[in-house]
């Protein structure tokens, strides 16, 4: 089955090239958008990629009640708003409840879906009716066969524009598995495919109250889903990650995304024509 492919910024997802979406977890102050916003242009620009910039205007799901969530929806739709225009790069940012898919319609261009609402109709509906992109995050409960389902729900509401996000699957006691082969069973329903390498390598609850992680590790996971065949990666970046105010320890740091990068390109450019991309026909 052929994969979608939407327009973005003069460039397109799904066509065999590889997308980035990178930037902090959360919008903690104008300054540190705009620097991470700038830096990951450049470094895409430099290897002619299409950037996505990313953050949160408030991370609902955190593990403790105590924890930052970011600006709120006004404050950080306004810092959104700045960033595209000051920098010229498209939008992505989360919605929890349905109420907020229109006004961030109104900024974002991709809107996405955490994994844990992935199967909240009703969000689901309001985001597909702003007609933005749609990036659903696959939950860690998710078998991948039945994120078909969460697609229908948006085309059914009048969007087909629907990315499948991989980011990792619940095994007990903090740790997540990515699944190599749940990448290729939601390629088989035809919309394009991102790998998300920092949750991937995340640890979620291991610091008691806290998510830990090792951000080392979305180095050979997003190898390995290059090699599998994606569209694109999602990576959370920030400059000291040490000092972020959510998910510093799975964070890749921003004067490393260069080199994440060359290394996710080298594989996707090697194994982009691979067979596995494709779907076998059974033997007669």
């Amino acid at each position: 089955m052929s994969t979608k492919q939407y327009q973005l910024d003069g460039r397109v997802i799904g066509d065999g090239s590889l997308a980035v979406i990178a930037g902090p977890c959360s919008l903690e102050s104008p300054e540190l958008g705009l620097r991470v916003a700038k830096a990951m242009k450049h470094i895409c620009d430099e290897r002619g990629l299409l950037y996505i910039f990313k953050a949160s205007f408030d991370k609902a799901n955190r593990t403790s009640i105590h924890a930052y969530r970011g600006p709120g929806l006004e404050k950080g739709l306004e810092q959104l708003a700045e960033i595209k225009r000051m920098v010229g790069v498209p939008i992505l940012t989360d919605i929890h409840e349905s109420f907020q898919a229109a006004p961030a319609g109104e900024v974002a261009d991709v809107l996405q879906i955490p994994a844990f609402l992935c199967r909240q109709t009703d969000l689901l509906v309001a985001a597909a009716k702003t007609g933005r992109i749609i990036n659903v995050k696959k939950a860690q409960f998710l078998a991948p066969d039945d994120m078909q389902y969460v697609a229908a729900k948006c085309r059914e509401s009048g969007n087909d524009k629907v990315i499948f996000c991989e980011r990792g699957t619940f095994m007990g006691y903090h740790r997540l598995v990515a699944d190599m082969t749940g990448i290729i069973k939601m390629r088989e329903f035809g919309y394009p495919i991102i790998f998300d390498a920092t949750h991937s390598a995340q640890r979620p609850g291991e610091l008691g109250g806290m998510s830990g992680g090792d951000w080392r590790l979305a180095f050979p996971l997003s190898r390995a889903a290059a090699g599998v065949g994606v569209d694109g990666v999602f990576a959370e970046t920030h400059p000291s990650p040490k000092d972020a105010l959510s998910d510093g320890p799975n964070m890749i740091p921003l004067n490393m995304m260069g080199e994440f990068l060359d290394q996710v390109l080298a594989v996707h450019n090697a194994s982009r024509n691979f067979a596995l991309r494709d779907n076998f026909e059974e033997e007669k």
